[in-house]
């Protein structure tokens, strides 16, 4: 596996040497050149991973263009997907790229009325999903549009046609015709339209070009330590920019992606693929983490103490700093007697992690760190194709704590208010069918205003400190920004998740919602009897744990800053309750109307 600078150097002789000025369909045709018979895609169904190399990937990516022309499908035509990751999300991606279509990928946990609002604001002409419950909420999504072509399912359906039948209805149409939309499909072309989920309004379509992912594409290759014998696992939703991006990425290089079978079986498939890294969100790599801790909480006598004794000494490491032979002697041997197990458990070759989409918890870092588990958090938007910076693998172009430096490519500049201004070739063409929300959010001098407030540390690492929006001011005049200390509270293991509110108020407090498998942990420890759930939160002793982590949290915040009370309530709080957006950002106005009798009770009473 590569290690080290001398690696990098020798990695970036392997990058392609044109990556300016394709198409995405380019660069697949690329890889085709340099890969012969090469695996693309592997996935798993009944039991058995599949391979797809890349000629058959094409083949079948063509012929599924042929269908879509012989329905009538046109450049710059909207086509819906609305499925988890598998290789026929990205069949129909391509198969939109050939003609010049625009691809509009759909989260699957959407509400049938937004998923409407989008078929109807895009002009969606037809849906390719998966399995017939996805189907028919399409299907209903699309009633009343008159030029609505159908729904397609990935999987064999009784109710709706096949995709792999319809993919043999373009047979007539020959490879010229196909290859003459190609050569009409420019870099400045429309890509695909993203609707982000936002925490209120209506949802926002981006556009995004060739040119805005592959610009992104380019300088993020560079980054990442990888050849074209790596592996990843993919199993964040492709409809995301963050994980579609990389898809592209990883073709570029030249490496085999294989899917997860679903959210559920990841620890599972990692162990099946061996995958060199993954791309994740800090909420799943803490349920990794609490998961590993509450399996050492479980252990006892001298493989409980060696246990903790390594966890304290990863909570304790600091990026490019001599910490001490000692430190070091001890750090090499808990990775021989414990953190290896760590990494065995993510499959014994990854690498290193890609984190992205929120705050990553500061301790996650150093500890991963130790275990000799690289963790690279990056920063961008769906806006920016998306990534505006990210830390690199080497270890003195990483500051924990910070979102990295800032791309090649791309400009990145801090406004008077504390504002991230970012300009480039990554910025979106603009808000489908929104002019005025285009205007307000790129200035006259192309600066894209993100939202969110940062600054840059040592004059080069970008840091997010939170979002503009999201920021509140107490009635004694002091601005609070919630993630940091959502972030703190978040560390302890019976605090599952946290919303910090006080918006006009004398003193922040916050809701959490309680982690019951730390609870449960905690209470074996303390030998406390667990009986319920809700007779639990009851007890004096539990209440007392979740003041003690609350005086915890406190510790180094300014006095206006403190967490004066809080509320614990019950959750968790996830995208199918409709308190987190499909990017697993908390939906506070939502969350605050939920909970308006339990805020009440925390300032009036």
């Amino acid at each position: 596996m590569l290690q080290g600078r001398n690696s990098i150097a020798c990695f970036r002789l392997l990058i392609p040497p044109d990556l300016t000025n394709m198409r995405l369909f380019d660069n697949l045709h690329t890889y085709q050149k340099r890969f012969p018979g090469k695996v693309l895609f592997q996935y798993k169904a009944k039991g058995t991973w599949h391979d797809i190399p890349v000629e058959e990937f094409i083949a079948i990516s063509r012929q599924l263009s042929k269908a879509l022309y012989a329905a009538g499908i046109r450049k710059d035509d909207k086509v819906g997907i609305i499925s988890n990751n598998r290789p026929e999300w990205n069949m129909v991606d391509y198969a939109c790229q050939y003609l010049g279509a625009v691809s509009v990928p759909i989260y699957s946990t959407l509400l049938e009325e937004d998923i409407a609002y989008i078929f109807q604001d895009a002009g969606v002409k037809m849906v390719f999903a998966t399995g017939d419950e996805l189907c028919e909420k399409a299907n209903r999504s699309s009633i009343g549009m008159a030029d609505f072509k159908g729904v397609y399912s990935f999987d064999p359906s009784t109710t709706f046609g096949f995709w792999k039948d319809f993919s043999q209805t373009g047979s007539h149409v020959s490879d010229s015709t196909i290859d003459e939309m190609m050569a009409h499909v420019d870099t400045e072309d429309l890509l695909t339209l993203i609707y982000t989920s936002g925490t209120t309004g209506k949802p926002k379509g981006v556009m995004l070009t060739h040119q805005n992912l592959f610009s992104n594409v380019k300088s993020c290759t560079p980054c990442f330590p990888l050849t074209p014998d790596s592996k990843a696992l993919s199993f964040l939703p492709l409809c995301h920019i963050y994980e579609r991006m990389l898809s592209y990425l990883y073709i570029s290089i030249g490496i085999t992606v294989a899917y997860a079978e679903s959210m559920d079986t990841i620890g599972e498939n990692m162990k099946e693929v061996h995958p060199n890294l993954f791309c994740t969100v800090p909420r799943l790599l803490e349920k990794v983490y609490d998961k590993i801790v509450a399996k050492g909480q479980e252990l006892t006598g001298i493989k409980r103490a060696l246990f903790f004794w390594a966890l304290k000494l990863g909570q304790q490491y600091e990026l490019n700093t001599d910490m001490g032979f000692w430190y070091r002697f001890q750090l090499n041997l808990a990775n021989k007697i414990i953190f290896n197990k760590w990494r065995e458990a993510l499959g014994g070759e990854v690498k290193f992690i890609v984190s992205g989409g929120a705050a990553l918890q500061p301790r996650l870092a150093r500890v991963f760190s130790a275990a000799q588990i690289v963790v690279m958090e990056g920063y961008g938007l769906t806006e920016t194709s998306p990534v505006i910076s990210v830390n690199r693998y080497e270890e003195s172009k990483r500051k924990i704590g910070s979102v990295g430096l800032v791309i090649d490519g791309v400009e990145a500049k801090i406004a008077a208010d504390g504002e991230i201004l970012s300009r480039g070739p990554h910025i979106m063409k603009g808000y489908y069918n929104r002019p005025d929300l285009t205007a307000e959010c790129i200035d006259a001098d192309g600066w894209f205003h993100t939202g969110d407030i940062g600054e840059f540390q040592d004059g080069k690492f970008l840091k997010i400190t939170d979002r503009k929006k999201e920021m509140f001011k107490t009635s004694g005049g002091k601005y609070v920004a919630p993630q940091g200390i959502e972030n703190k509270l978040k560390e302890s293991m019976v605090i599952e998740q946290a919303m910090v509110i006080g918006d006009g108020e004398k003193f922040p407090a916050a809701l959490i919602v309680p982690s019951f498998d730390g609870l449960k942990s905690w209470c074996k420890i303390k030998e406390i009897p667990w009986t319920d759930n809700a007779s639990m939160l009851k007890e004096k002793a539990i209440q007392d744990k979740f003041l003690h982590e609350l005086d915890k949290t406190n510790e180094g915040l300014a006095q206006y800053e403190k967490i004066k009370k809080i509320k614990v309530v019950e959750g968790p709080w996830t995208v199918d309750t409709g308190d987190m957006t499909p990017s697993l950002k908390l939906k506070r106005k939502i969350l605050m109307a939920k909970y308006a009798k339990e805020v009440e009770a925390i300032y009036r009473e």
